[in-house]
């Protein structure tokens, strides 16, 4: 697998990439290794260059801060790889209840490769002030995971949008909590945001 080919893919031409990654049935540790990691380091980058280095403003003061860098990089490194892997064990688990195959590699693929939008729109991490365009590209994300799940999960037409809800509820709870844990851990001073 071409790692730039598959994002491109997954990015512009989905409903046809995900017949390719359906065909390939990837056991989802060579996903994870091969593709979760390397590029869930692009916002992790981003954000150490954007909060160590760059810094942004807060009522008009600059802040810079190294510590503050390491702390968002491995915020992001861990939100990203670790919300892949929970959020494919919840929709594999979920699989069966709403009429789908209950396979882990596919469910690790199809989550993984509907993260591709969050990873790539990550690199507006280097400028703080932009970093809610990661937040949204999560948008066109959901659409790749609604449309991947009949191909991947081979969801039932009938249960697909129902069976999309419940995994969006799942992404979005699994985001919140381990962005709310990581920065409890991380950045205990001022709410998550301690130099």
């Amino acid at each position: 697998m071409d790692i730039i080919n598959r994002v491109k893919n997954v990015l512009v031409t989905p409903k046809t990439e995900w017949q390719t990654i359906e065909a390939e049935n990837t056991p989802y540790m060579k996903v994870f290794l091969t593709y979760v990691l390397i590029l869930a380091a692009i916002p992790a980058i981003a954000a150490f260059i954007g909060y160590g280095l760059i810094g942004y403003k807060v009522w008009g003061i600059r802040i810079v801060s190294m510590n503050l860098g390491i702390r968002q990089a491995i915020i992001q490194y861990v939100t990203m790889t670790g919300g892949v892997f929970v959020t494919a064990f919840v929709v594999d688990m979920l699989a069966k209840s709403f009429g789908a195959v209950k396979d882990i590699n596919r469910a690790f693929s199809l989550v993984a490769y509907a993260y591709t939008p969050m990873f790539v729109a990550g690199i507006f991490y280097i400028l703080p002030k932009l970093s809610w365009i990661g937040s949204l590209a999560g948008i066109y994300g959901l659409y790749l995971l609604y449309i991947g799940l009949q191909p991947m999960m081979k969801a039932p037409a009938e249960k697909q949008t129902t069976y999309f809800i419940v995994s969006l509820i799942v992404m979005a709870v699994v985001w919140v909590i381990l962005s709310m844990v990581l920065a409890a851990i991380l950045m205990p001073k001022l709410g998550g945001f301690g130099f």
